[in-house]
């Protein structure tokens, strides 16, 4: 498609003309302030708002006792889950009733005239609570001496893909790599923290919020609050971000929905940035063994992974996500035998949610540290052992043991271009001269191959997408999804003109608000030009033959007669016999197309490769060069495509480098000063990055568009901790766990040396 398009978004968000949920001026709105646990696990003993309610400007205050009918949080469906197995009692209140389970579990809700009074009455309220052990870690809940719901398990699904491999295999391979890896808790951390208002109008509830799926949450809230889904409508305005994070119905939603409802009042609610650290999602969170075996050639011959997942206080769909770790766990290789398993397990935090990538970071981290200490037990080239087992393009579509179907990919073509744009060569001659010295500080380089899927799952691969034609020769177009900064205005817009021969001027593009469109799915699992752009597409073209019959009606003339160029319609006979498509509406009525499109998963893929410098005696990492080769098909936009790519590699580096969330010995995260303490990385971190791409079209779609905007995430934290590992001279990959930081650097540094001056063994993991 075409290249530099301006991003239409810019002006308006550039110059303060962006609207988001806190700028929507309604008359008579009051604002939402929350009470949140302060301690981890508990019993709740007694939730006094009473001094609240006499705070002026507080107009009310309440706990689960005085909100009779307050509904609990809905489970959002994932593809062969059901709630009732996830759930199975373990159900989650929105204000908590008789127990707490993470700090920051909210426990009542004030209302005031403005957020300041609010937060005046929330200081007032009492809480009793009488504290229960926390389970912060899997292990500690694992154990059984924590359940968090009174006579049921804290494993709340155990599923596993591919077939068990025999003992048998493990004892023929001649090299058996064994290793643990942890998958920290991050935050997604978005410019924007969530953000609801309900406005109660005569017969219908509207909603705006930032959110990635605003059907989805019109239905939950229509269900939860036992409405019609037509007296529901939701708007999702500009949002700052989301990253995954604001993809569900949050129990604050629900909350402010009903005392929106009971009050009769608009009520809003717009988290802060302290709320956010203690009780927003979290994001990973996986405890992963791994077994990898290979013949004397490099050749492998099975994986198998064991996830045992932090999910959070309550099942919701952070319990499905780690299947996504298990499906995906083949990677780019014509692995024989693997096999999978996965268990999700409740601990005493906030649950866990999508986060950027949701589950394929995790299984590239796994197989990807493993791969780079196999090619070290094979004195071999990390490159050639990935180069020698990438499925080979003539094998598409490939189906893995794991269940996937992979649409199409050519891995080697990644590595290849990621290799020569890096100068790999000259980099590993780089590192050999250091070693020489005494004085140079050790230097590693790292590589990553990584298979992703996009699109969603089964039962949510489509789209809907709307194009309407105005008396003004304007054209509206509609879509299902919810842009959160992907440029859908520019982009989609720019695919229906394209289609239809305009000036991407006269395209009015329009989602996010579900009075436009008669139902929708949503932008997360990069599926918005996957899925929402061939619907447009479609729509589009269905609306160049709807026209041309009705011109052909007009001018009784076959339809085969009648051409079509740039918006205008023509006799191919008489040239003087024509008009434009603003003419034709007005003449004919109104021109609208609906369609619906779906398309199997598709699977992009890349290639990233770090180089860093390490100082082993302060524990310091500079990420000297960073390159990322991906492919997503056939690109709608490139520019976009390419921001999408830098800003995950950010991500991708804060998980590797920078980010966690701690925690003290009561289960209470510490991060008293905010973004002070948890690290994200600023433009002062970024290293030099250079983005670079193939691109092998998805078979599934006709634009041949795979998901974008993940890669960083996946492909970028393998990279970096391999690239310390090998300037580390690190050989046992349970030495480096995420993040790392200068203390983890210099623990590893120092168990390396004393490691290597005993003669210990490359790769004995467990």
């Amino acid at each position: 498609m075409a290249h530099g398009w301006a991003r239409r978004e810019d002006a308006r968000l550039l110059t303060g003309h962006g609207r988001y949920v806190a700028d929507i001026a309604v008359p008579g709105c009051l604002d939402a302030a929350f009470v949140r646990s302060s301690v981890a696990h508990g019993r709740l003993c007694g939730v006094d708002c009473a001094p609240a309610r006499r705070v002026p400007g507080v107009r009310g205050a309440w706990a689960a006792a005085d909100l009779p009918g307050l509904p609990p949080v809905p489970l959002t469906a994932l593809a062969g889950m059901s709630s009732a197995e996830v759930v199975a009692g373990r159900v989650w209140p929105s204000l908590a009733v008789d127990r707490v389970r993470y700090a920051g579990e909210a426990v009542a809700v004030v209302v005031g005239e403005d957020r300041y009074r609010a937060e005046d009455g929330v200081a007032e309220i009492v809480v009793r609570t009488d504290p229960l052990p926390p389970a912060v870690s899997v292990a500690e809940a694992l154990d059984g001496s924590v359940p968090l719901f009174e006579g049921l398990d804290n494993v709340v699904l155990e599923r596993s893909v591919g077939v068990p491999i025999d003992e048998a295999v493990w004892g023929r391979a001649a090299v058996v790599v064994e290793a643990r890896y942890r998958q920290q808790l991050l935050l997604p951390s978005p410019m924007e923290c969530r953000a609801f208002l309900a406005v109660p109008e005569k017969d219908r509830l509207t909603v705006w919020c930032s959110h990635q799926a605003p059907y989805r949450l019109r239905r939950e809230l229509a269900e939860a609050l036992d409405l019609p889904v037509e007296r529901i409508r939701v708007v999702t305005p500009d949002s700052g971000g989301a990253f995954g994070s604001k993809s569900a119905t949050f129990p604050e939603y629900l909350t402010v929905a009903f005392l929106a409802l009971t009050q009769g009042a608009p009520i809003r609610w717009i988290e802060d940035r302290a709320e956010s650290l203690l009780a927003a999602t979290r994001g990973r969170g996986q405890d992963q063994r791994v077994r990898l075996a290979a013949d004397a050639e490099g050749l492998l011959l099975a994986y198998e992974l064991r996830i045992d997942a932090d999910v959070g206080a309550y099942p919701h769909i952070g319990a499905g996500l780690p299947m996504q770790t298990a499906r995906m766990a083949t990677g780019a290789y014509a692995t024989p035998l693997v096999h999978a398993t996965v268990r999700s397990v409740l601990t005493t935090t906030m649950p866990t949610y999508p986060y950027r990538g949701a589950g394929r970071p995790e299984a590239a981290f796994a197989l990807e540290r493993s791969m780079d200490v196999l090619a070290d037990r094979l004195g071999m080239d990390p490159a050639e052992l990935r180069r020698r087992n990438f499925i080979p393009p003539e094998r598409f579509p490939y189906e893995t043991p794991t269940g996937r179907r992979y649409d199409s990919g050519n891995y080697a073509g990644a590595l290849d271009l990621a290799l020569k744009t890096l100068d790999y060569d000259g980099w590993r001659a780089e590192r050999v001269r250091r070693r020489a010295s005494v004085t140079a500080l050790p230097l590693g380089i790292g590589l990553s191959c990584y298979v992703e899927r996009s699109g969603g799952e089964e039962g949510g691969l489509h789209e809907f997408g709307g194009v309407e034609a105005c008396p003004d020769g304007t054209v509206i177009a509609r879509c299902g999804t919810a842009s959160s900064g992907q440029s859908h205005q520019t982009t989609f817009s720019s695919l229906v003109a394209a289609t239809l021969g305009l000036d991407s001027s006269r395209v009015r593009f329009a989602e996010g608000d579900t009075d436009e469109l008669a139902d929708g799915v949503g932008s997360y699992a990069s599926r918005s030009a996957q899925v929402g752009g061939p619907a447009l597409h479609r729509a589009a073209t269905a609306l160049i033959g709807l026209a041309r019959e009705r011109a052909a009606r007009l001018w009784r003339l076959p339809v085969g007669e009648v051409a079509w160029s740039g918006g205008t319609l023509s006799s191919r006979a008489d040239d003087a016999v024509a008009l434009d498509l603003g003419e034709l509406v007005r003449v004919t009525g109104s021109l609208r197309v609906d369609e619906r499109f779906e398309s199997g998963m598709a699977f992009p893929f890349g290639t990233h490769a770090a180089v860093v410098e390490v100082d082993p005696g302060l524990g310091t990492v500079r990420v000297l060069r960073l390159v990322a080769v991906d492919d997503c098909g056939v690109m709608l936009n490139p520019a976009a495509v390419e921001g999408q790519a830098r800003g995950s590699i950010a991500q991708g580096i804060g998980q590797a480098l920078y980010e966690g969330v701690p925690y003290d010995e009561a289960g209470v995260p510490l991060l008293p000063y905010g973004l002070l303490d948890y690290l994200l990385p600023t433009f002062t971190e970024m290293p030099p990055v250079e983005v670079r791409e193939t691109s092998t079209p998805t078979p599934w779609t006709p634009l041949g568009a795979k998901g974008a905007g993940e890669s960083g995430c996946i492909g970028t934290p393998a990279a970096i901790v391999n690239a310390v590992a090998d300037a580390l001279g690190v050989t046992d990959p349970d030495l480096l766990r995420m993040p790392l930081t200068p203390d983890a650097v210099w623990r590893a540094a120092r168990a390396s040396a004393v490691g290597s001056e005993a003669g210990s063994t490359v790769g004995e993991g467990l």
